[in-house]
């Protein structure tokens, strides 16, 4: 039988079909698993994308790198939930994500891989490894930002308000209709206004923006801030007696500051300190950086004056008034005639009422505020061009964000 077998071309045929069938089996599963591969590389590919620009529009200078990386992870795993359950496990546990740069530009990089089971059982797992890199640029100067990103009037221009910051961007990261207000028989003139909602009364002839008209439904700004950290705590100094006093830079503890006060040149770190002049009280500091950390407070009123400007060298230049992060109070600068402030004024946590002046609005200053909220009133100027004086620290509004692979 076996001979008769071996002498069949019917035999032979069978043979050899059998064996031309191993390496075109192979072929299949091999074309079959390539093909899979290459689709779920494709979907990681598009979900890694998606994850970026989606950092990209949220991110901000002060994040710590787990929240970069959970930020892009609830946007990747959304999107790669269409995946098998093994592969979309794998995908999301190899997710990576960091962000790095300077406020010229910022990098987000995110990364991950996925395992497709071979489609022969026993075989290898089949594997694909992408990457993507997203660019965010700042867009134009800005001199006035509101960080709240829900509120009504984020930035608020009331009054007789006659607020002048030629090639300055007025900014607000808020999504209300009307994240950026001007009423009554306020007058605004800017290089443009910049929202991530809307506006409400910014238009001809009470509001003349050099970009045309207002930017609406814009990406958040970046803080400008979020990456300082204030100074450690000093021992308490004492407060001389007195209604004129000169003080000199150190921590001061649990006072309130009133009458004429004169801020020698420094850094000063003031714990649950209030500052309020009284009538016909001032405050002066030339070079100077002020943190209300805790509950500390600052409020300047009309009939007070105020003169402040910043340092212009070291880790704090530019900075006047720094506000820590969660200090709720209220920042009121009202100073009367004869008042000049420059340099940040920021409060992120916090509400800034700012009010200028005939002398302001006159001279122009280097002033950039950045508040939770921000309303201006009265007349004032604000200079675009201040590299030197505020230590080379800029502000912008908005971003631009490009897939760069």
């Amino acid at each position: 039988m076996i001979g008769r077998f071996w002498a069949s071309k019917r035999g032979n045929f069978a043979l050899a079909t059998a064996v031309a069938m191993v390496p075109l089996m192979l072929a299949v599963a091999g074309a079959v698993d390539v093909i899979g591969t290459s689709d779920d590389a494709a979907q990681l590919q598009n979900s890694l994308d998606a994850a970026g620009l989606a950092v990209g529009t949220k991110y901000q200078p002060g994040m710590s790198a787990g929240d970069v990386r959970q930020l892009g992870l609830t946007i990747f795993a959304a999107d790669m939930s269409a995946a098998d359950t093994g592969e979309y496990s794998g995908a999301v546990d190899a997710f990576q994500a960091t962000a790095g740069g300077d406020p010229s530009a910022y990098m987000i990089s995110l990364s991950s891989s996925i395992s497709r089971p071979a489609f022969v059982s026993g075989a290898p797992a089949w594997r694909a490894f992408r990457s993507a890199a997203i660019k965010v640029k700042p867009g134009a100067q800005a001199c006035v930002l509101a960080l709240d990103p829900h509120v009504d009037d984020a930035v608020d221009l009331q009054g007789s308000t006659n607020v002048a910051m030629k090639g300055c961007v007025i900014a607000a990261n808020s999504d209300a209709a009307d994240a950026v207000n001007r009423g009554g028989s306020a007058i605004v003139s800017a290089g443009c206004v910049s929202t991530v909602g809307g506006t409400s009364g910014i238009m001809p002839p009470n509001a003349t923006l050099s970009c045309g008209a207002p930017l609406t439904n814009q990406y958040a700004s970046f803080d400008p801030l979020a990456n300082i950290t204030p100074p450690a705590y000093g021992l308490c100094q004492s407060m001389p007696n007195g209604k004129t006093v000169t003080l000199s830079p150190g921590t001061y503890c649990d006072k309130t500051w009133s009458g004429k006060i004169t801020l020698n040149p420094g850094i000063y770190v003031l714990r649950n300190v209030t500052i309020k002049p009284g009538g016909n009280g001032s405050l002066a500091g030339p070079g100077v950086t002020i943190f209300l950390m805790e509950n500390s407070q600052l409020y300047v009123n009309a009939n007070e004056t105020v003169n402040l400007s910043p340092t212009t060298s070291g880790p704090y230049a530019g900075i006047t008034i720094f506000q820590d992060r969660g200090n709720t109070q209220a920042l009121t600068l009202n100073g009367g005639s004869g008042s000049m402030v420059s340099g940040f004024i920021y409060a992120p946590d916090a509400a800034i009422t700012y009010a200028g002046n005939s002398d302001m609005n006159a001279q122009g200053s280097c002033l950039r505020l950045v508040g939770k909220t921000v309303k201006m009133t009265g007349n004032s100027a604000v200079k675009a061009d201040c590299t030197a004086e505020l230590g080379n620290r800029e502000m912008y509004a908005g971003r631009m964000i490009t897939l760069v692979k």
